[in-house]
C-alpha cells in the first residue's frame, strides 16, 4: 500500500496529500512499532517535497497516540457532543502548530453546504473612538434616571420579573432613529414583537423597511454559541450596528447549549462589543412576581456596567411598576425609584416616589400628603 502511495506520489507531484485514515493503515501494519517507523518515514519521504500531507485519524484505537503527535508537525481535534434536544455541537482545537502563534481553546464549527464553517474565539480588538454624545431615548425622565442616557462601549442589564416590560424598555433604544441596531429574539416572535412595538408608537416597521434595523429570531437548538457571537459580530462589523440587544438571557441559556461555560462565552461577546463601542442591551427575567427574594436565572449583574432593576409594586389597590437605576460604571445617575407605565400611548416614567418606602419589596407603605402616581390618562395622581 505504502509503495502505491509514493509512486502515485512521484508521478502527480501533488502539493497535498490526504491518507484516510491512520486506522487502515494501523491494522496492516499490525505492529505498533512497525506502524510508528512507517509513519516516521513517511515524514521523512515528504519533508524533500513540497507537499502538504494530512493524516485523518478516527481515534479507534482508544489511547491518544502521543508519539504520533510528537511526529507530527500539527495537531487538530475535532470533536462532536450530542445533546438532548437540537443540532449536535462540533468544536475543534488546535492541539500543536510548530512555528504559529495559534488561538487556543475550543473553536465551535460546522459543517454546511460547500464545506466547514469555523467560529473562533472572539478576540477584542482595540478601543474604537466612541461619541461623546450619550444613547438617548424619547423619554426625558428615563434620560435624566439613567444620568443623561446610556454610554457606549458598555453593556446595560435590564432586570426585572416576567411581563414588568424589560423589552419594551429596552426597545425603546433599538428604534431610536439613526442608529442602526440589532435585536435578537430567543423567547418572542418576531411578528409579536413587531406588532407590539408599533402599538406603542415605535414605528419598528419603518425602521425594518430602511434597513437600520435587523430582527433576528433565534430558534432553539439552532446554533452554538460561537455561531451565535459571530452572527453578533457579523452585524457589528459588516452592517455598521452600533445597539445590540439580546433579549432575553434565559432563552440565551436554554436554546444555546453553552456546555459548563455559558458565562465565559457572555463575557468574550460583551468584551468584543465593548470595545467595537457598541451599546449592548441584555434582558434578564428574574423568577417571581413580587418580593424581595426573586433570584435570577444566573448572575451577570457584574457583567454589565449599568444595571436598571425593574420591580412590581401595590398601591391603591393597583399593581404598579416601578424603575430604578442600581449601578453604573460611567458616571452618575439618580438614586430615586420612578414610577413607569406602559401603555397605547407608550412609555410614560413618572415622578420619583419620595412619599412611599418598600416600594421594591413589592409592599410599599405610603408616607406623605400626596402620591405622584401615574393616571390612566398620564396626568400625575394626588
Amino acid at each position: 500500500m505504502v509503495k502505491t502511495v509514493l509512486d502515485m506520489t512521484d508521478r502527480l507531484r501533488p502539493t497535498r496529500l490526504v491518507l484516510d485514515s491512520l486506522s487502515e493503515m494501523r491494522l496492516l501494519a499490525r505492529d505498533p512499532l512497525r506502524y510508528r517507523r512507517q509513519i516516521l518515514s513517511l515524514k521523512e519521504y515528504f519533508s524533500q517535497r513540497a507537499t502538504t500531507v494530512l493524516l485523518l485519524d478516527d481515534r479507534t484505537s482508544g489511547e491518544t497516540d502521543l508519539q504520533l503527535h510528537s511526529i507530527a508537525h500539527g495537531v487538530v481535534l475535532l470533536e462532536q457532543t450530542p445533546f438532548e434536544y437540537g443540532r449536535v455541537r462540533r468544536r475543534l482545537r488546535v492541539v500543536k502548530l510548530r512555528g504559529v502563534a495559534v488561538t487556543e481553546g475550543f473553536h465551535d464549527f460546522k459543517i454546511a453546504r460547500g464545506g466547514i464553517v469555523v467560529y473562533p474565539q472572539l478576540v477584542p480588538m482595540t478601543d474604537h473612538a466612541r461619541p461623546s454624545t450619550p444613547l438617548r431615548s424619547a423619554i426625558s425622565e428615563l434620560d435624566a434616571l439613567l444620568g443623561g442616557g446610556l454610554a457606549w462601549g458598555t453593556c446595560t442589564l435590564f432586570l426585572g420579573p416576567a411581563g414588568v416590560g424589560k423589552s419594551t424598555l429596552a426597545a425603546q433604544y433599538v428604534t431610536t432613529p439613526d442608529v442602526p441596531a440589532s435585536v435578537f429574539l430567543f423567547d418572542e416572535r418576531r411578528t409579536t414583537f413587531v406588532e407590539r412595538c408599533e402599538a406603542l408608537g415605535m414605528n419598528i416597521r419603518e425602521r425594518l423597511a430602511t434597513g437600520r434595523l435587523q430582527i433576528v429570531q433565534v430558534e432553539p437548538g439552532d446554533m452554538s454559541p460561537g455561531e451565535f457571537a459571530h452572527r453578533v459580530r457579523d452585524c457589528v462589523d459588516h452592517n455598521g450596528c452600533r445597539v445590540v440587544l439580546i433579549d432575553s438571557l434565559n432563552g440565551y441559556l436554554h436554546a444555546i447549549p453553552s456546555g459548563n461555560s455559558p458565562l465565559v462565552r457572555l463575557h468574550e461577546l460583551i468584551a468584543y462589543l465593548n470595545e467595537r463601542g457598541v451599546a449592548t442591551l441584555l434582558i434578564t427575567a428574574q423568577h417571581g412576581m413580587m418580593g424581595s427574594q426573586m433570584p435570577a436565572p444566573v448572575d451577570v449583574s457584574y457583567l454589565a456596567d449599568c444595571v436598571v432593576l425593574m420591580r412590581y409594586f401595590e398601591a391603591m389597590g393597583t399593581v404598579r411598576k416601578a424603575i430604578s437605576v442600581v449601578k453604573k460604571r460611567t458616571g452618575s445617575h439618580e438614586t430615586s425609584i420612578r414610577e413607569f407605565a406602559v401603555g397605547p400611548g407608550g412609555i410614560r416614567v413618572g415622578q420619583p416616589l419620595t412619599e412611599f418606602q418598600g416600594v421594591m419589596a413589592g409592599t410599599p407603605t405610603y408616607h406623605g400628603a400626596q402620591a405622584p402616581l401615574i393616571r390612566d390618562d398620564g396626568k400625575p395622581r394626588t
